[in-house]
């Protein structure tokens, strides 16, 4: 796995040429993810999946709306790369959430992309950062990076909630199936995507397999094994169970490696559109996984 390289330089416009560059796969990773057809109980081209509130269009909107934050996320890690770790995500909030104003704009009130924002905005900035200190950029210093801004962040927001009578849909699902959701995954620095999901796509273009269907092989990978939030919500322990077994399946039967394996999907889709589960927190660690999967083979010189 190549990392982005660095060689000194007082350069501000080669600087801005990453900054846009890093900014545009990012963008073009919530693209990759959403045009992506078919995915079980998304929103893709064929239809809405479980969603009755949102549609491609929505998310076509909502990416380009945050693509504008993008490079302040990325500009914002440059900046605070001689804070502590412990300090960067209190600035990054902010930032955060005058983007997600934006989305929510663009898409009149629907959460399109709310957890992608989280993990991307933590992503460019620990690549902001990693720039700014001249370091090496790989996928796995980056997570271990976004790790640290998020360091006790589970423990403050999803444990220590007692007092708190209007607990979150994320508390809520913490409390009663012991799920950490974005926030856990983002502070362990991101292993689903690290340990399992990024190898499997790279494994599977290695082999030659188209990109699309390496992207939904790795989907079902992720669903497998993610203790998804989101669908936790929809259909509790005994839908994300389901789920996490239908995919395990799927997978034992060969995956999706040809095209006439997209029936299996096909299927899968309609089955969740009916039990009205959406697994959300796979596809935003999906779009981590495309996104980290061009970043590793970037390479960027002053």
């Amino acid at each position: 796995m190549m990392p982005i390289t660095q060689q000194p330089s007082d350069s501000t416009a080669t600087d801005e040429h990453f900054v846009a560059h890093c900014s545009e796969l990012a963008y073009r990773a919530m693209l990759a993810e959403v045009n992506l057809t078919p995915k079980p109980g998304l929103v893709d081209r064929n239809n809405c999946g479980a969603h009755k509130d949102m549609a491609l269009e929505d998310f076509h909107r909502s990416a380009l709306a945050i693509r504008q934050w993008l490079p302040r996320f990325i500009e914002f890690g440059a900046c605070s790369a001689n804070l502590a770790e412990s300090d960067v995500l209190t600035g990054l909030r902010p930032i955060g959430i005058a983007c997600e104003t934006d989305m929510f704009r663009a898409t009149f009130g629907v959460n399109t992309h709310k957890g992608s924002i989280f993990s991307l905005g933590l992503l460019c900035a620990a690549i902001g950062r990693l720039h700014q200190r001249k370091s090496a950029i790989t996928p796995e210093l980056i997570c271990n990076t976004a790790a640290a801004f998020c360091r006790g962040l589970t423990e403050r927001e999803l444990q220590n909630n007692h007092n708190n009578q209007q607990k979150t849909a994320g508390q809520r699902l913490y409390r009663q199936l012991g799920l950490t959701g974005a926030r856990g995954e983002a502070e362990a620095g991101y292993p689903l995507v690290i340990q399992l999901a990024l190898p499997h796509y790279q494994a599977r273009l290695a082999q030659g397999t188209d990109p699309e269907l390496a992207l939904l092989d790795t989907l079902l990978v992720l669903m497998a094994h993610n203790g998804d939030t989101n669908v936790a919500s929809r259909g509790g322990q005994s839908g994300l169970s389901w789920l996490q077994q239908r995919a395990k399946a799927l997978l034992r039967q060969g995956g999706i490696r040809q095209p006439s394996d997209l029936k299996h999907l096909h299927d899968f889709d309609q089955e969740c559109i009916q039990r009205n589960l959406s697994a959300g927190g796979c596809a935003d660690l999906l779009i981590i996984t495309w996104f980290l999967a061009q970043i590793s083979h970037f390479n960027y010189s002053h």
